[in-house]
């Protein structure tokens, strides 16, 4: 094995003990308890297979294998959409009823978020569920400093309309 690849996976098998913790933490909010241990996996094993891009800076690095999780999210996003319309299609072709989800009574914030277009979800659980900054978003998301700026403060005109004054955002 050569230094320089022995120098790359030292890299990544710190960054990835360094930041473990706080990806499982990342994906719980964004999968559920249940399925995150099996997100957090698969992170890794992306990250693993993306080794000859790790960057040497460790916060670089961490935003680096955040972008990666919030893909693994958007995938296992897309996998519970197709099952939750087959599940539809079933239930159709049964003759049983969905269940009645507007039963609810009223707005809860998770529910508002989770209204929200997903990149703007995105930006707003990352600031708050996450403590990261603007800055650190728009690493990890590849986008400009701007565009995430701009989608947070729309995130947070939309949330507050849905919401009402009763829940104040601003930090």
């Amino acid at each position: 094995m050569s230094a320089v690849r022995r120098a790359r996976d030292e890299r990544l098998t710190n960054a990835l003990d360094q930041n473990a913790r706080d990806l499982l933490r990342y994906l719980e909010r964004r999968v559920g308890s249940n399925d995150a241990p099996d997100a957090l996996s698969d992170t890794m094993i992306a990250a693993w297979k993306g080794a000859a891009r790790v960057p040497t800076n460790p916060v670089e690095a961490r935003m680096w294998l955040f972008g990666i999780a919030r893909n693994v999210v958007l995938n296992h996003s897309r996998g519970e959409r197709r099952r939750s319309r087959l599940a539809e299609r079933l239930r159709e072709s049964v003759g049983v009823l969905p269940p009645n989800n507007d039963a609810a009574a009223g707005l809860d914030v998770l529910d508002a978020i989770q209204r929200l277009d997903p990149d703007l979800a995105e930006v707003i659980r990352a600031v708050h569920w996450d403590g990261f900054s603007l800055a650190e978003i728009s690493q990890y998301l590849g986008l400009p400093a701007s565009t995430v700026r701009s989608r947070y403060h729309r995130a947070k005109r939309e949330l507050a309309h849905v919401l009402g004054s009763q829940v104040e955002l601003i930090q």
